[in-house]
């Protein structure tokens, strides 16, 4: 059985080993300096972590990684970055905290008298930043670059001006890497981009130079409440460009694809839901909906929505906008039970991740509590199929490699002791 039968057997909701996926999503990857260290401690060949997604600072996992790990995902992605330039045309490039990486050629940064490290879209260092990595920091965080807001004057067009018809590049580049790896024997997971619809992250516009409409975040948040048919101006148009594009999209890549990721706006926080789950209702579900519908009658994918926190008031809203995937399962979030999850939920959404905590068990407990947590989230999620194994969110930074090893050798050891080798 290989990584594309095992995932698909899980989706299936059959009984089978627990598939693993690493670096498949924006939001399942693993941190470049985690990727160097577990790369070391498999005594792998020494080789810089090509950095793919700068924002978080996720590395790609190359095929002798994905071997040692057992990972059966590959990933088919846009090949524009979050900030406008172009993977590929490798370059290296010293990280503040000493690490010696390959990042894309347009990766232009700027740094400061405090440490401070400065991200420019589409790599422009003529004009000002769109995000920063703080001194001591990790990853990048954006920044607010939101002129005033003149409600008389608000345009629609403004705030979506990074939604636009897929380019020839684009697709061409889909075209040579969908059929490169057709014969990986891995399940492709896809992220197209443009159908984040509401996504808390794209809303400063990073990839902009000059980004116009709402940006400040707090700002978004007040206009879901106070500017409602600005938002759906907003959302229809994109939708109407997000289906064009798709459609022009499945026509290159046909069915190679498993799984689109389509969207990751968050609708929970630790301690509860972020909004009530009728304002899902009156302004994103129609929108997503009209997205899953389109996925479902025109194509084999399945359709992936990622939502971090205290989301169990959503679930069956997520179900009924048509969304198969549900990504990470916070089980740290308020009113998030694995057990309560699995059987009010297990056999109407996959739940791909929530097999071990990344904000407390998996950075700083020992091995042993890795290796329990991660028993324990395989034997209740894994019932009846239904789940494909992530953590909860990336794995970051300072994780340490004995916790995530002791992870990956408990899933396998739970395929092995239910008799999937």
């Amino acid at each position: 059985m290989n990584g594309n039968t095992r995932v698909r057997t899980a989706l299936e909701y059959k009984d089978g080993p627990v598939p693993v996926d690493f670096g498949g999503m924006p939001t399942t990857g693993i941190h470049v300096t985690i990727i160097e260290a577990v790369r070391d401690y498999y005594g792998l060949e020494k080789r810089p972590v090509k950095v793919h997604e700068p924002y978080q600072m996720l590395g790609l996992l190359d095929d002798d990684l994905k071997e040692v790990l057992g990972v059966d995902s590959e990933i088919l992605w846009n090949p524009y970055t979050f900030y406008g330039f172009k993977m590929g045309d490798w370059k290296e490039w010293r990280a503040p905290w000493g690490q010696e990486l390959l990042v894309p050629g347009e990766f232009n940064v700027t740094g400061d008298a405090s440490g401070a490290i400065f991200m420019y879209p589409e790599g422009d260092t003529a004009v000002p930043p769109s995000a920063v990595m703080p001194a001591g920091g990790f990853f990048f965080d954006s920044i607010t670059r939101q002129p005033p807001i003149d409600d008389d004057a608000l345009d629609p067009e403004d705030n979506l001006e990074e939604f636009g018809p897929v380019g020839e590049d684009v697709l061409e580049y889909l075209r040579l890497e969908s059929e490169r790896i057709r014969n990986s024997g891995r399940y492709v997971v896809a992220n197209f981009g443009g159908t984040a619809i509401g996504d808390i992250a794209c809303v400063p516009a990073p990839a902009l130079k000059a980004p116009r409409g709402i940006r400040d975040v707090t700002e978004w948040y007040v206009s879901t409440a106070m500017r409602q048919d600005y938002l759906h101006q907003v959302f229809e148009k994109q939708t109407e460009i997000a289906l064009v594009n798709l459609k022009k999209i499945h026509e290159i890549v046909g069915d190679v694809v498993g799984a689109a990721y389509i969207c990751g706006t968050d609708f929970g926080t630790q301690n509860g839901p972020f909004c009530a789950p009728q304002l899902f209702t009156d302004l994103y579900m129609l929108y997503y909906k009209k997205i899953n519908d389109w996925v479902h009658a025109n194509t084999k994918w399945k359709s992936f929505k990622h939502s971090c926190g205290s989301v169990e008031p959503f679930m069956a809203l997520f179900i009924d906008a048509g969304f198969d995937i549900l990504n990470p399962l916070q089980f740290s979030a308020a009113g998030m039970d694995p057990q309560f999850i699995k059987q009010t939920y297990g056999r109407r959404i996959v739940f791909w991740g929530g097999g071990v905590d990344t904000q407390h068990v998996l950075p700083f407990g020992t091995p042993d509590d890795v290796e329990r947590q991660v028993y324990e989230r395989c034997s209740i999620l894994s019932k009846g199929g239904g789940f494909v194994f992530n953590t909860i969110h990336n794995v970051q930074a300072r994780t340490p490699v004995e916790n995530f090893v002791r992870m990956i050798d408990t899933v396998h050891r739970f395929n092995r002791e239910r008799g999937f080798v």
